[in-house]
């Protein structure tokens, strides 16, 4: 059976990427990283649930708690606060965390030649997002380029980003036409009991499942 990777962080897109690989036949390796972010328990606790909903017998969660001391996000430094209310301001906010998925293709690209998979799965969304400069279709095409180019031979990896020019909408949308255990997703950046409902991520959310005419199941303060 042909197997891909998937980075999932227990995120809703992540999660609906990983239901779409399996739908397309492969045999998911899973991929799980934890930088001391805010949310980093909950996180781990949705990936665990998902995985067990979609029976992954491989998987990795792996301390890359460098990134948090490298810092300046507000996702691993609680001296910088959280912008809340703010979505789509101009300026790429501090919830960014520099390079990430630069340094999470790097990994996933190691694990993949590792365990010959043939596709990498990564829910980056391009569209309706904060602006992160590491979510573009670009980025993507050269993450592709470099992890192809460092590996042997006989590894040839596609990255497979099937939301990237997808709306939040569209994404609940699909998430709810595939059957993905929505209950088990995060997305808040701050909280762990009940999401915030006013960061980026959680506004970004509600907003989707608003316009996809969906209740979002997880629960809000």
């Amino acid at each position: 059976m042909k197997k891909a990777l998937c980075v999932i962080s227990g995120g809703m897109d992540s999660t609906l990427c990983a239901y779409l690989a399996k739908k397309e036949g492969y045999e998911i390796i899973a991929l799980h990283l934890d930088y001391n972010q805010r949310t980093m328990n909950k996180e781990r606790e949705c990936f665990n649930k998902i995985c067990k909903e979609l029976n992954i017998q491989t998987k990795y969660i792996l301390d890359v708690s460098f990134i948090a001391s490298i810092g300046g996000n507000s996702l691993t430094d609680y001296a910088l606060e959280i912008p809340k209310e703010k979505l789509h301001e101009v300026e790429v906010p501090n919830t960014y965390v520099p390079f990430r998925n630069g340094i999470f293709l790097s990994i996933a690209g190691a694990i993949a030649e590792k365990e010959k998979c043939e596709s990498i799965f990564i829910g980056v969304v391009q569209e309706d997002s904060s602006g992160y400069p590491d979510c573009s279709e670009k980025f993507i095409q050269k993450a592709s380029e470099f992890i192809n180019e460092g590996t042997t031979n006989s590894c040839k990896v596609q990255i497979k980003t099937p939301l990237v020019h997808l709306n939040k909408s569209q994404i609940v949308a699909l998430a709810l036409k595939e059957n993905v255990a929505l209950e088990h997703t995060w997305s808040c950046y701050e909280k762990e009991d009940k999401a915030c409902g006013k960061c980026d991520s959680c506004l970004l959310r509600l907003r989707g499942f608003k316009e996809a005419n969906a209740k979002d199941p997880i629960v809000y303060e």
